[in-house]
């Protein structure tokens, strides 16, 4: 008679994980993170690693979520094939319900990113459902189960490969990662699965980045494999790279490499490659029909204190500029904003540019003329707060929205994460207008700057409607001067210099 899972238990424990790796990074990501900042020699890079830190404790300390972007639901299920069941639904169904309550908690909301009929409507579910439920039967009577929660950012610069069997792992990461782009907020860590087939390498890349971070252990007693070789390989070449924190050019891009591999057809090198970003949340555990699960919060000492200095920082009123003022800012500056300033996403972009492509004016309130437009999707805030986590999405998807913007509206400037294409760097200087980066990583900080907001367009879009807010002090960083020139090639540049380590990608 093997033990039994009762239900209740099952939507408990689903439920509380995820609210658990909402506010509470894993140590070992932590302890990672802090050695990389610790040994970091570019100033905006230590700087990026700082905030992370500093709005990694916060949220650990204020429950509050690491990231605005809570994630895609992942579930691994490893199910004994002795235990039994204590329920009138199926797995799946108990998952969503674990979810349900999990984002639509009044005590800490999580933000609800899944949209149904994607090819279509794109319609918002409103509870984050469904999941991506994996299962796998074992023998035994306990079941083992793993939760994470992956951003759009990290996940969309997923990548996929079937290579010829002589051709290089290595060559081909190194390939990828600067067309990644700084989407994913590096430094992170990237998953790869290699053979099976396309949709077993995929899995087994995302699998990999569920592993402890322990490459430095793995450099100090060295690689027994080829597998651990591999490993080895691509952390120190991609490192060289110079890409850096937050792309702005630095030691550290990836804090590990993760590595899954599975038999596969001699004809065939099926090779994939998922990062996870700066808001690393997973967290795993064990039912045996004793009861829920119990997960204890770790220790605030696994945080290190972490301070910045912003004497240096010019400090702007978003409510006097014009574009001799911000024509003299320079790439790679730290600001501290303060002001009103408005919000947008995909979804507003669209409809903002259908209005004026029809010649129809925009909705009342809605005048970007000398103002700045932050690219957030923010929480649901709670207690006395004005808005909840709010850190930047990622600006190049917007890329083709900005021109026709900065055109038509008057537009000055703009805020979000990661680089601009060419095209928007050209129009942007065109235009003398500037791109600023918030951190992303950094969501709970960056909201603590925030002090009032309102919707003003498009309410039935929820976390995508057009807000205003006013900010004081919000930290922000020269991405694109008004002049075109970008800390996001500059930077990187810069650094792969200095490490002196540049590696021959073979095409």
């Amino acid at each position: 008679m093997g033990n039994i899972i009762k239900k209740q238990d099952f939507i408990d424990s689903i439920r509380d994980a995820l609210q658990y790796i909402s506010c509470y990074h894993p140590p070992d990501f932590i302890r990672a993170m802090t050695e990389a900042w610790e040994r970091e020699q570019s100033p905006a890079a230590r700087d990026a690693m700082a905030q992370i830190l500093i709005n990694s404790r916060m949220c650990a300390e204020g429950k509050r979520p690491v990231c605005q972007d809570t994630g895609i639901v992942n579930v691994f299920l490893t199910i004994g094939m002795d235990l039994r069941w204590e329920t009138d639904t199926g797995i799946d169904d108990m998952v969503n319900a674990a979810v349900r309550a999990a984002y639509t908690d009044t005590t800490n909301p999580l933000r609800g990113s899944i949209v149904t009929d994607p090819a279509g409507e794109r319609r918002n579910t409103g509870d984050n459902t469904p999941a991506v439920i994996h299962k796998d039967v074992v023998p035994g009577d306990r079941l083992k189960i793993t939760v994470a929660a992956k951003g759009g950012g990290s996940e969309n610069k997923s990548r996929f490969a079937i290579l010829n069997p002589s051709d290089s792992i290595t060559d081909w990461v190194l390939e990828q990662l600067p067309a990644m782009g700084a989407g994913w907020c590096p430094p992170g860590i990237l998953g790869i699965g290699i053979g099976g087939t396309a949709e077993k390498a995929m899995l087994l890349a995302k699998e990999a980045l569920l592993a402890p971070i322990d490459i430095h252990e793995l450099q100090r007693r060295g690689p027994r494999n080829r597998v651990e070789e591999l490993r080895l390989e691509i952390y120190e070449q991609a490192n060289a790279l110079g890409i850096g924190a937050q792309g702005l050019g630095g030691l550290t891009t990836v804090l590990d490499v993760k590595i899954n591999d599975y038999p596969t057809h001699a004809a065939s090198k099926p090779v994939a490659l998922i990062p996870n970003c700066a808001a690393t949340r997973h967290v795993h555990f064990t039912l045996d029909g004793s009861g829920p699960a119990r997960l204890e919060p770790p220790s605030l000492d696994d945080w290190p204190e972490v301070t910045r200095d912003t004497g240096a920082a010019r400090r702007v009123n978003l409510d006097s500029l014009d574009r001799n003022a911000v024509g003299k800012w320079q790439p790679g500056e730290t600001l501290l904003i303060s002001g009103k300033l408005l919000t947008g996403r995909d979804a507003a972009h669209q409809r903002i540019i259908d209005l004026l492509e029809r010649g129809e004016p925009l909705p009342e309130g809605l005048d970007f003329n000398g103002r700045f437009i932050y690219y957030v999707g923010p929480v649901d805030p709670v207690g006395d707060e004005v808005v909840g986590p709010a850190g930047p999405t990622t600006a190049t998807r917007m890329d083709k929205f900005t021109e026709p913007l900065l055109e038509k509206t008057g537009l000055l400037g703009m805020i979000g994460k990661a680089e601009r294409s060419a095209e928007t760097v050209d129009a942007i200087a065109r235009y003398g207008a500037v791109y600023l980066i918030a951190i992303g990583g950094a969501a709970f900080l960056v909201s603590r700057a925030i002090r009032k907001a309102r919707v003003i367009a498009f309410p039935e879009l929820g976390m995508e409607a057009v807000h205003e807010f006013e900010v004081e002090d919000m930290p922000v960083t020269v991405a694109v001067d008004a002049h075109g020139h970008s800390v996001h090639q500059s930077g990187p540049q810069e650094w792969r210099m200095r490490i002196g380590k540049i590696p021959v990608v073979s095409g």
